[in-house]
């Protein structure tokens, strides 16, 4: 039975008339099919132009597409619609729409007969201007809420302090707040946020403390504000006390503790939390992904998938990013096989470089790279992609092409870029090709290479044997080298058995690593390679006297 044929058996008249019949349809719409299938039903009864009808249409259209051609060729049939129809087409245009086709929307109301924008007009422009950051525009809308006297409206005003907190003009925020007649927990809240958005962490915390009345959204403002800042504690401890908590609460939660890397606290939230939505899923899935528990977010994707939860793109992306880590070629093609079969738009930039970072690491370079190719627009992260797994199975020359290429069509490496060539040319011993990128680094591209950028050059000197010249290099850095680089360089006189160079590059880590064994046995095998069986008892009766013990092998692993 259709929809429309369900609502009129429930109907108490045979015929359209104004009131039940037409109200019953629209509330039974739950997609924007079902509103074309009544729209039809209200021309023919002639009631397109009845404004309380078509308020409700438009405001369902908004609700059900985030296309807003349909509500507009709805209102434009309309011959003179009231300032509600006005309104709810403008909040339409500002949740699906960019502030200036808002902006556009306004002036044809203007010039319209009959009709002044009231308290309600205003709130969806300023909005519509503090999620594209958008000042001045806000501030001409500030000028007009004055001009037509809205400016004492709470919610008119809450808007306004959302905007100048958004826009980092925290006094003007503060003003206005100052100067309320009225003020609700969401004019408290909006301050509290524009304090958070400024960085005044601790102006934040006051006035939430002096809040009078604080509803959910609040508590959870102040949540995310610790969250944000890295206090974790502090947010844990407002979680526990909060009176009532939702699924945003322990979301919040979930994603800070799965950002410091502590998956135990997510894991254990996420299995107290009484709602989840796909937002808690992806939030436990990525930060398993993030931190190197590939296997758990399998685990967990399967879980939800069991649960007849649909994932997202979002959670997709973190499932191959998942797959990439594992390298397994069997999950990353499942994965491709899900997504296609279940309608994901494959041809989104983010989707398809993580496609193509998937098969990149998991082997499939052939897919990889017909991936590649068919992106409309190849960024630094697509080119990265392809870099490092050409890299990673043994095609440093490749991989160098590749980022000749990426310079040739116009884009600047940055300092992640840069590392990921630098490292592919060190694994394949390509130590002009590397020189060459480092020299383009240091005289050409405004990235000033860090000790991590000197380590992979000194990593890529050493493995050609060109010792001295790696040693040089560090003593000549503009930097303070970490022990990476060092430790990159002595692992390179035990490949070529260099006792001079490594006995003067431990003697450096054991002073930045006094404690790591790894770097005695390293030159205790140097000794050893070179029959110097003397220095390598000396050396571990010096690990003795200093209480290092080295850690024994597992054979059986």
């Amino acid at each position: 039975m259709s929809l429309i044929s369900k609502c009129l058996t429930t109907s108490a008249e045979p015929s359209f008339s104004l009131s039940i019949p037409l109200l019953n349809l629209l509330r039974a719409c739950r997609t924007v099919k079902n509103l074309q299938q009544v729209h039809t039903h209200i021309i023919q009864k002639g009631y397109e132009q009845d404004h309380f009808i078509i308020n409700q249409f438009i405001s369902l259209c908004n609700t059900f597409s985030s296309d807003i051609s349909y509500a507009t060729s709805v209102f434009e049939s309309v011959i003179q619609p009231n300032v509600y129809v006005w309104n709810t087409l403008i909040k339409g245009y500002s949740k699906h729409s960019s502030f200036a086709d808002c902006f556009l929307i306004l002036k044809q109301m203007k010039r319209s007969m009959n009709v002044i924008p009231d308290k309600y007009t205003f709130p969806s422009l300023v909005k519509s201007c503090s999620s594209a950051l958008a000042l001045r525009e806000g501030q001409a809308v500030h000028g007009l809420i004055v001009r037509y006297g809205t400016d004492g409206d709470v919610f008119v005003g809450s808007s306004l302090i959302d905007l100048y907190g958004k826009c980092n003009q925290i006094e003007y925020a503060r003003r206005i707040f100052d100067e309320m007649p009225l003020r609700n927990e969401v004019t408290w809240t909006a301050m509290v946020v524009g304090y958070i958005y400024f960085g005044d962490l601790s102006q934040a915390k006051k006035l939430f403390d002096e809040m009078p009345h604080k509803n959910i959204a609040s508590w959870n403002a102040m949540i995310s504000a610790f969250v944000k800042f890295g206090d974790l504690l502090s947010a844990r401890k407002l979680f526990d006390s909060m009176p009532g908590k939702d699924v945003v609460s322990f979301t919040t939660m979930i994603d800070g503790y799965a950002k410091a890397g502590d998956m135990a606290s997510a894991r254990f939230l996420f299995d107290q939390s009484f709602d989840r939505d796909i937002i808690s899923w992806s939030a436990l899935i990525s930060g398993y992904a993030q931190n190197g528990q590939p296997n758990e977010a399998l685990k967990i994707f399967h879980e939800m998938l069991s649960m007849n939860v649909r994932p997202d793109e979002f959670i997709m992306v973190s499932l191959m990013c998942a797959c990439s880590q594992l390298g397994r070629l069997d999950l990353a093609n499942w994965v491709e096989h899900y997504m296609s079969q279940n309608s994901f738009d494959l041809n989104q930039v983010h989707i398809a470089a993580t496609l193509v970072d998937m098969n990149a690491k998991c082997g499939n370079m052939e897919r990889a790279t017909m991936l590649f190719e068919g992106m409309p627009k190849r960024d630094l992260v697509s080119y990265c992609s392809m870099i490092q797994g050409l890299s990673i199975h043994g095609c440093g020359s490749q991989a160098v092409v590749f980022f000749d290429r990426m310079l040739n069509e116009g884009l600047v490496p940055d300092d992640v870029s840069l590392k990921v060539i630098l490292t592919a040319c060190s694994r394949a011993e390509l130590v002009k090709e590397g020189c060459r990128i480092f020299n383009l680094m240091i005289n050409k591209y405004p990235v000033k290479p860090s000790p991590d950028h000197y380590a992979c050059v000194v990593d890529l000197l050493g493995r050609s044997g060109k010792l001295k010249d790696a040693y040089e290099l560090i003593r000549s850095m503009p930097i303070e080298p970490h022990a990476g680089a060092w430790g990159a360089l002595l692992g390179a006189c035990k490949l070529h058995c260099d006792i001079e160079v490594g006995k003067k590059v431990s003697h450096r880590l054991f002073e930045l690593e006094p404690q790591n064994t790894g770097n005695y046995v390293l030159l205790s095998d140097i000794y050893a390679a070179a029959n110097r069986w003397l220095d390598v008892a000396l050396l571990r009766q010096k690990m003795s006297e200093k209480g290092l013990k080295k850690i024994p092998g597992c054979s059986w692993v």
